[in-house]
């Protein structure tokens, strides 16, 4: 074998500087980056789910709400011949297939002139500060004590 075949046969070796990876130190800086962003992201996304729910919730509201004016508008009360309330057409949210967030339901008996409407927050919703949103006869909201109208409510 000629000395250029050896040479050409040869392994080239890389300078340290070529074969420089990763450090464990720029690694760490890293993974403190993405702890950080994802401490932060988390719990706003888990606010924006429970607003969405709570929104939900307030459209079954408005929903059952309709349901007792169109029966108001055919009977001219809201409560049955008997006497009782008519039953509501739905008792959870939200109306499709994922998990149910709220129980909804009267808040009291109704009478043949008011009702008030509620939803109870369970499940997932069971820590929303919150707490039950109402809605009554007259469309006045309401929600637990110390929760603002302005966070519960978005108009």
């Amino acid at each position: 074998m000629a000395r250029s075949e050896a040479v050409m046969m040869k392994r080239p070796t890389l300078s340290p500087k070529r074969s420089r990876g990763f450090t464990l130190i720029e690694l760490m800086i890293v993974v403190a980056v993405i702890g950080i962003l994802a401490a932060i992201a988390y719990p706003s996304y888990q606010e924006y789910v429970r607003s969405a729910k709570r929104a939900d919730a307030q459209s079954a509201l408005m929903q059952l709400s309709q349901f007792m004016e169109r029966y108001y508008t055919t009977n001219g009360r809201y409560l049955t011949a008997a006497g009782v309330a008519p039953a509501l057409p739905f008792s959870e949210a939200p109306r499709d297939g994922t998990a149910k967030a709220y129980d909804l339901s009267f808040s009291g008996t109704p009478t043949s002139s008011t009702y008030t409407l509620q939803a109870v927050p369970k499940n997932s919703m069971a820590g929303d500060d919150c707490g039950t949103l109402t809605l009554a006869h007259t469309g006045v909201k309401g929600q637990a004590a110390g929760a603002t109208s302005a966070k519960c409510w978005k108009n």
